[in-house]
This record gives structure tokens, sequence and C-alpha cells, in this order.
């Protein structure tokens, strides 16, 4: 068959010859149900709302920073004489200045005599001269550095009332349960070396009747002149 004849035949032949595929019930089916749950879109936030809340976190936190440092400003401002006025910088120069004198006083209040220490201390001195009045009399400063107890005065009391001292100035100091008792008396001078003997070797009595266990370290008798 010449060329020009198949081609002839194939055009007057039926369509039908060659149907179309028709879609199974199951993919109609499935098509169906997929149809029903249609998914909707995902919108990514944009960058400039991103960055606008953040802002506005960061806005409320700086917020609450200067509320507290204002509210201890005013805290210091109570603390310290000043007023309400008064600028932030000029305070804090205040308070700096005040922290040092607060330090220089802790300094002097530890190297200080009337300081309890951590050691059991007895110091007698003596010095010669008119600090009594101008009457001859010698004048003792003794210390004494121990544990604290509830008989502790009475005890000292009576000693300078059997050694016949005169008492002219007490300083007792106390801190953890240690106590520094320091005490200016005055003797005529005819008993002023019998007196600070009897003294230094009383307060040693007195501290071994203590019964601490802390080290000793006793000083003295010493006269200045």
């Amino acid at each position: 068959m010449e060329n020009s004849e198949l081609y002839q035949f194939l055009s007057n032949t039926n369509h039908s010859f060659f149907p179309k595929p028709e879609s199974s019930t199951m993919q109609q089916s499935f098509s169906a149900s997929f149809s029903s749950y249609p998914l909707e879109p995902f919108h990514a936030p944009p960058l400039q709302d991103k960055a606008l809340a953040a802002l506005r976190n960061h806005k409320e936190a700086e917020k609450r920073r200067r509320e507290r440092i204002n509210a201890h400003l005013n805290k210091l401002r109570t603390l310290l004489p000043c007023n309400s006025k008064t600028d932030k910088a000029s305070l804090l120069a205040k308070v700096v200045e005040r922290l040092r004198e607060l330090k220089q006083r802790m300094s002097e209040i530890t190297n200080s005599e009337t300081f309890p220490s951590e050691t059991d201390e007895i110091s007698v001195l003596s010095t010669s001269g008119d600090e009594g009045g101008g009457d001859g009399r010698v004048i003792f400063k003794a210390s004494l550095c121990c544990e604290d107890r509830s008989d502790l005065i009475p005890d000292l009391v009576e000693i300078l009332k059997s050694l016949h001292l005169k008492t002219l100035k007490a300083e007792i100091a106390t801190l953890g349960g240690r106590t520094r008792n320091v005490l200016v008396v005055a003797t005529d001078k005819d008993h002023g070396v019998e007196s600070i003997h009897f003294l230094h070797s009383s307060l040693n009595s007195l501290l071994q009747h203590n019964g601490t266990s802390k080290r000793r370290r006793l000083v003295g008798p010493k006269f200045i002149a």
C-alpha cells in the first residue's frame, strides 16, 4: 500500500477505535476525599514584625532597669544628708565619701585597745606623775581580754577593793562572746610597786579561773616614767 493510501485509511478510521482511558473508581474517590480538606497556605511573619517585637521588648526591659536604678538612688538619698534634688553624680560622690569614712572608722575600731581579740591577754602598766590630780598618786592601766562570763565584772570589782585601788576610768567592750576590760586605777605612792604586782597576779588568777583554752599573752607589770 502506498503512503498516500495509508494516510487516507487512517484519516477515515473512527476515533472510537482508540478510546481514552477513564479514571477508576478509586481515583475518583481519593480525589473527592482529598478535595474536602483544603490546605491553608503558610504565611511566615514578615521580618518587620519581628523587628518591632524585639524593639518593644528592649524598651520594656530598659524601662524596668531605669526604675530599679531610680529606686535605689532614692533609697540612698534617705540614708545620706542630701535632698531629693541632688543629682546622681553628686549623690554617688557622697556615697563614696561616706564609705571611706566608715572604712576608716572600722580600721580605728579594729586597732583599738578596747576591741576584744581572740587571744587571752593581761597587761598592767603604771605611770608616775600627777595624772591622778597632782597628789603624788600612781596611776595604773590594766587590761584584761578573755571569754565573757556573768561573774567577771563582780570579780574585777572585788580585786580592786581588796587592793584598795580607786577606779578612775573603765572601758568595757564585748564582741562575739569575748570581752576586753580596760581599767585606769590609782593608788598612793607608797604602795605603788606592791599594788601593780598584786594587780597583775590577781588578774592572772582570774584568767586561769575563767577556764578558757585560748592562747594567753601576759604583759607587765611595767613602769612608764
